[in-house]
């Protein structure tokens, strides 16, 4: 359950900044012209590191 809640806040996190706090695209300007396809292989790529990330250290405290 801890796993899957972290999980949660992140993408929550990184969605919400992307579509509703960055309305200036100060932080996301970078990828403005990138295809939906280019910003979703990002975006995933971004979660499954993290993932992998939080599982490896994970591993130590099990």
């Amino acid at each position: 359950m801890g796993a899957f809640t972290v999980y949660l806040i992140l993408i929550a996190a990184i969605v919400l900044d992307f579509f509703w706090l960055d309305v200036e695209q100060k932080r996301w300007g970078w990828m403005k012209n990138w295809s939906r396809l280019h910003k979703g292989l990002f975006f995933s790529g971004f979660i499954a590191v993290t993932a992998c990330i939080y599982v490896g250290l994970s591993l130590n405290y099990m």
